[in-house]
């Protein structure tokens, strides 16, 4: 849970760790602290700004969440579990801003990825149909409220309800 900021001021400091341990012929600490240091880089690429930007996200503080976001220079590269959570947070900051296309975009790839729960999982997929809806796609709109019925036994009863009214504007 890093920033990238913070990720390379550690590693530098790692580093000088690490230069310090092979001066002085510690061989086991410079080890030590090199595999850190692979873990640090294998966090950029796996794990990423992912969590803080939810936080963000969470604190109704988009601006910062869009700008963790960003800090991911490739998000293919993310865990399948922090792509997806990195699409839906994606999606819901593209929604404040009322881009609907983008967010539309993010949550019909967020839907692809496992995220935290079955809830998040159907949260995603009724966005999309919602926003099918506004766009006047109703044979999409169907197809992922289709989906989302599938987990009808493992929802909320507020999402039960929403996509009971997405039901009824589609009839």
């Amino acid at each position: 849970m890093f920033t990238n900021r913070a990720r390379i001021l550690v590693i530098g400091a790692f580093v000088i760790t690490m230069a310090l341990a092979i001066k002085w012929h510690v061989y086991e600490i410079a080890a030590v602290v090199g595999l850190f240091i692979l873990m640090l880089i294998w966090g950029y690429f796996k794990e990423g700004t992912v969590i803080m930007a939810a936080k963000a996200f969470h604190n109704k503080n988009y601006d910062k969440a869009e700008s963790l976001l960003q800090q991911i220079s490739n998000p293919n590269w993310l865990s399948k579990k922090r792509r997806g959570f990195y699409e839906f947070i994606y999606g819901g900051i593209c929604l404040q801003r009322q881009d609907f296309n983008e967010a539309e975009k993010h949550y019909e790839i967020a839907a692809l990825y496992p995220l935290r729960s079955i809830n998040d999982h159907v949260a995603a997929l009724v966005h999309v149909a919602n926003l099918s809806i506004r766009h006047n796609d109703f044979e999409k709109a169907k197809i992922f409220l289709s989906l989302a019925d599938k987990h009808e036994d493992k929802i909320t009863a507020k999402m039960k309800d929403v996509i009971k009214r997405l039901h009824q504007e589609l009839d």
